[in-house]
């Protein structure tokens, strides 16, 4: 898992016992081919034994949304926290049985919605820009997680009544974000990391004179997979890199400046990632 979380040992222990509890009968289900409405019953069982919801209070399949109703809805405090779209346990799971979801979660701004079939688990935040797009941000098998597996226990505590709570998930969906492949891609490929980069490589080769774009380019298509630096999301990722060295950038150079004004900033601030960029590229680095 992508970073650490501390589970409550109560909370550990009950969805522990609950998956030993729940494996037989989910295996059993499934060997039955059993329907949805059944797959949503144990889905709701599962949902308080494991997840630690008050099955009669806050787990609800009569949430009417535009005048149809959502499969299975969760509330805490009367606030709606998850749209849960069933399917029968042996249908696998697809992109098409989203879109449901989608336009329930879209119609009532809710972020989270889950799409599962009792045994397969997936948890997508929803994005309601200018076109409403999910991204899919935990998936796990019930069937295949073991008890002792700590980093599975801690996939299911975000979806628990008590990671809930606490917000654990937007937690790890920011987490997530600042620590994706388009993420790291961009930082690697950024002014600063390129400079550090090509210093090193003199330390590495004393005398090869490498030119700071050619540098960048030999990352760009030797190292970095393509997909990391092509396309809608590298290029978002891209953007955020530019606008947090910028932001960094402008602060060191007013803390530089101190009292004193713009004029002594620009005579005594430190070089730039664009000074970098504009050097010779013959230069060598001192």
């Amino acid at each position: 898992m992508a970073t650490q979380l501390s589970v409550p040992a109560k909370v550990s222990v009950r969805m522990k016992d609950a998956l030993k509890r729940f494996q037989p009968i989910l295996s059993s289900a499934l060997a039955r081919d059993v329907n949805e409405s059944d797959t949503a019953t144990i889905i709701t069982d599962l949902l308080a034994e494991m997840f630690g919801y008050d099955k009669f209070h806050e787990v609800t399949s009569e949430h009417m949304i535009r005048g149809t109703f959502c499969d299975l809805a969760v509330e805490i405090e009367g606030k709606l926290r998850l749209l849960i779209e069933v399917k029968a346990i042996g249908m696998e799971l697809r992109e098409k049985h989203m879109r449901q979801a989608a336009n329930y979660a879209a119609n009532q701004g809710l972020e989270w919605v889950v799409l599962t079939n009792g045994i397969n688990w997936q948890v997508y935040k929803m994005d309601f820009g200018q076109q409403i797009r999910e991204e899919l941000l935990v998936e796990f098998n019930l069937l295949e997680i073991t008890p002792r597996d700590a980093g599975a226990i801690t996939q299911l505590y975000l979806l628990s009544k008590e990671g809930m709570s606490k917000a654990v998930l937007p937690d790890y969906y920011t987490h997530k974000q600042a620590t994706n492949r388009f993420v790291l891609g961009a930082l690697v490929m950024s002014d600063p990391v390129v400079a550090v980069v090509r210093r090193e490589l003199k330390k590495v080769a004393p005398g090869v004179k490498v030119d700071i774009e050619y540098l960048r380019g030999l990352l760009e298509r030797e190292v970095l997979k393509r997909e990391v630096v092509e396309g809608e999301p590298s290029e978002e990722a891209r953007k955020k890199v530019q606008k947090a060295l910028a932001k960094e950038s402008k602060a060191k150079a007013k803390k530089e400046a101190g009292p004193v004004g713009g004029e002594f900033a620009m005579e005594t601030s430190a070089p730039q990632p664009a000074d970098i960029v504009a050097e010779d590229p013959t230069m060598d680095i001192k």
